[in-house]
This record gives structure tokens, C-alpha cells and sequence, in this order.
């Protein structure tokens, strides 16, 4: 694409925008800068070079799954109208047919 081509008002309506004069003018600088700046990356040659998962040659540090806290069922509960067999018993939303 080329960065003259960009129709900015389209772009706006296309995005629910209401740009006014500056910010026009503004828009259309920034995307003619990004536009620059991703033709000179895909000019790079990149013949050879494996792509990465990540930038960072690093594995991650992982703790074990293990329960840390213990939950007091009884305490959380109390506060419920109706709970039985540490289940929570909430009314029946769905009518017999």
C-alpha cells in the first residue's frame, strides 16, 4: 500500500470517528510514518532465519500445583440462606413443562 493512497475519511468512518482538521492531518502523518516503517521491515532479508516463539532464549519458572490455603466452607457458608453438603442451594429457575 502506499502511503499516498490512504483515505483517511473512509478510515474514520470505518472506525466511528469524528476527526476534525488537525486531527486529520495528524492521523494521516502517523499512519504514513507506520506505513514507512513496515515497508522498511519487510525489505529486511530474513532468507534463513527460524521464527521464534519469543525474543528471549528463556523458560519459564514454574512453581508446583499445590493447594497453599485452605477454605473454610463452613465460614463462607453461614452467610447463605440454604447450603447443604457444602453446596450452595439456590431456587429452581426452570418450570415444569
Amino acid at each position: 500500500m502506499d502511503a499516498d493512497e490512504i483515505d483517511i475519511d473512509h478510515l474514520a468512518r470505518l472506525a466511528a470517528l469524528r476527526l476534525d482538521g488537525d486531527e486529520r492531518s495528524g492521523v494521516e502523518r502517523d499512519l504514513q510514518r507506520i506505513i514507512a516503517l513496515v515497508d522498511e521491515m519487510q525489505a529486511v532479508d530474513t532468507e534463513g532465519v527460524d521464527p521464534l516463539a519469543h525474543p528471549l532464549d528463556a523458560t519459564q519458572r514454574l512453581r508446583a500445583d499445590e493447594a497453599t490455603e485452605l477454605i473454610d466452607r463452613e465460614r463462607y457458608q453461614a452467610g447463605a440462606p440454604e447450603a447443604r453438603d457444602g453446596l450452595y442451594l439456590v431456587p429452581s429457575v426452570l418450570s415444569d413443562p
